[in-house]
């Protein structure tokens, strides 16, 4: 796998959409980490924060913020030699693929980025691993999506909607009975088809939507952590200060030191 460009942690705001078709036989793979609207050959679709795609040179698209700002990770790369490793993976192009922690997928855009622009002398073969190892990670997660889509139907499409406005809306107070009741579900048959469409449970979800927008806020405003625990729908700032220390292992003030 030959990588030709790329963006760690790209924050691009309303007037700057991230657009590209890339070029005969290249590939480009994006990871948002907030809600995005793609323009896909005329079409349009919203996803939500956490959202991986791939789309190859057939593909003429746009992705734009669907609020405030685009945050997003994205490689554009060759499979050169590698084509059938790459069809055998399977991976549907143009596709979308929720994750419920990206911090994996995350991590390793971080690792290509840094030895892209290294000098190591294996660094071509370092990029290569690196690549194919992301690239089965979408793969395993596109069988996961595949399997429960197919188990949660017909239920699907109103759940990926709940999710959708929980990423949109994590300062609500939200709980199971809210969100239950906002799918027409019992309690119990809820969490489970929840947790078997999307791979986490509705509540890690809901905390994953509140630490998701602190460090939107840490990185792009000055508010202290009180305001900032606030505005995410917490009532004790303590509280937002253990959860966000157990999901990202720094404090909010460590987080916004080290940006």
């Amino acid at each position: 796998m030959d990588v030709k460009s790329l963006a760690f942690r790209q924050v691009r705001d309303l007037c700057e959409p991230l657009c590209c078709k890339p070029a005969e036989g290249a590939y480009m793979f994006i990871l948002t980490h907030s809600r995005a609207e793609f323009i896909v050959n005329g079409s349009h679709r919203e996803f939500p924060a956490e959202t991986a795609i791939v789309y190859d040179s057939s593909c003429r698209w746009e992705c734009f913020p669907a609020d405030g700002a685009l945050v997003c990770d994205w490689i554009c790369f060759e499979a050169g030699g590698d084509g059938d490793y790459l069809e055998a993976l399977d991976i549907p192009l143009a596709q979308p693929v929720c994750f419920a922690d990206t911090e994996l997928m995350s991590e390793l855009v971080r690792n290509i980025a840094s030895e892209f622009y290294s000098l190591g002398q294996r660094r071509g073969k370092m990029l290569d691993t690196l690549i194919k190892l992301l690239l089965v990670k979408l793969s395993d997660a596109c069988v996961r999506r595949a399997e429960t889509v197919q188990t949660a139907d017909p239920h699907y499409s109103a759940l990926a909607e709940l999710r959708a406005k929980i990423y949109r809306n994590p300062q609500q107070r939200w709980n199971v009975d809210s969100m239950a009741a906002e799918v027409n579900m019992s309690r119990s048959y809820f969490q489970h088809i929840y947790r078997e469409t999307f791979g986490v449970s509705c509540i890690a979800d809901v905390i994953n939507s509140k630490i998701e927008k602190a460090k939107e806020i840490l990185s792009e405003t000055a508010c202290t952590v009180s305001q900032v625990a606030a505005m995410c729908g917490y009532d004790n700032e303590e509280h937002f200060m253990r959860q966000f220390k157990k999901a990202t292992g720094v404090t909010p003030t460590g987080f916004r030191k080290n940006l």
